[in-house]
């Protein structure tokens, strides 16, 4: 089903999320709990290669986050990662299935901020008392972008245009933060904008730069990855983002806050043994902390966050209770 527009007080909200998980981007990250690293000792986890799915199509954020982390991961467990991308209802088609495999840490999965929002927007039974959630790994600011050639030039441009007859807006699939996002924007400014959705960011944002769509709402790096195909024309942001300096925020470009971005993290079915929970949450400390882990998503336009499994799993408890409020 299509969610209903997001009312104002859910953008004010939606907004406080991301500020509070971007204040931790600034903080260096810290490895998992001595008692997991303890708990992983004596572990023959892991024996065989481990499968990382993917909800989101190829080149997308989702995707070469997951891929980066999985080389790192390799590096540090000594077993193959395998990433698998399985694109389809929003992300819910990978979330279900991870939830579905037996709990023995060969299959994981990385969960957008949609892992805490598809219950709610689209009815998939992606609840998280189905997962064992291991560790946040980075956040994307969001940004509005449209083909490099287009007429328009600003977001204020985009607002005007709206008013003559509906724009279309590409965004990562129906029930997504980027959906979310474009609702949110329509309602602090009265624009006509209706979503289109995508199976993942890169190929919404292809879509803009083709013209397919008038506009897209995605990830910073998702963006950046067209390579000058799209202009930025503002980022959901408290403030400018380095890697596009020329893109102001939306509150700078139209003098309304309208503050979105997308988390992301690692989980796996609920119900790992002690050990291999240990195992894997060490692991992914580790892999977020590498130095070429970091290089890639300063590189990519994304935040480094870090959240330990305790921490992530209160925050994705906390976000699907907000989800439920503000979008059911």
């Amino acid at each position: 089903m299509t969610p209903r527009p997001t009312p104002r007080r859910a953008i004010a909200a939606l907004a406080a999320i991301g500020i509070g998980a971007a204040a931790l981007a600034g903080c260096s990250t810290t490895s998992a709990s001595p008692e997991a690293t303890d708990g992983a000792e004596g572990s023959t986890f892991p024996e065989s290669d481990i499968r990382l799915i993917i909800q989101a199509n190829p080149g997308g954020g989702s995707d070469l986050s997951s891929r980066a982390l999985a080389s790192e991961l390799e590096q540090i467990l000594g077993v193959s990662v395998i990433a698998e991308n399985m694109p389809g209802a929003s992300g819910a088609l990978a979330m279900e299935y991870v939830a579905d495999q037996p709990a023995d840490g060969t299959v994981i999965g990385f969960g957008p901020v949609e892992i805490a929002m598809l219950n709610t927007t689209q009815g998939a039974e992606v609840l998280p008392e189905n997962y064992d959630f291991l560790g946040q790994i980075m956040l994307a600011p969001g940004v509005i972008s449209v083909a490099a050639d287009s007429e328009i030039e600003t977001l204020e441009d985009l607002i005007a245009q709206s008013e003559e007859a509906p724009l279309t807006v590409a965004n990562s699939g129906a029930g997504s933060i980027w959906e979310a996002a474009t609702l949110g924007l329509a309602d602090a400014t009265g624009a006509q904008l209706t979503p289109v959705p995508y199976d993942g960011g890169a190929t919404a944002v292809s879509a803009a730069a083709s013209g397919e769509a008038d506009a897209a709402v995605s990830g910073l790096g998702e963006a950046l990855a067209q390579e000058g195909a799209v202009r930025v024309l503002a980022v959901f942001h408290g403030e400018r983002h380095p890697k596009a300096p020329d893109a102001p925020t939306v509150e700078e470009a139209i003098g309304e806050s309208v503050e979105f971005g997308g988390w992301g993290g690692i989980y796996a079915p609920a119900g790992l043994p002690e050990d291999v929970h240990a195992t894997l949450e060490d692991a992914i400390a580790q892999a977020v902390e590498s130095e070429s882990y970091q290089e890639f998503q300063d590189n990519s336009g994304n935040l480094v966050v870090y959240r330990d499994s305790e921490e992530f799993t209160a925050f994705v408890d906390e976000q699907f209770g907000v989800f439920q409020q503000l979008l059911g």
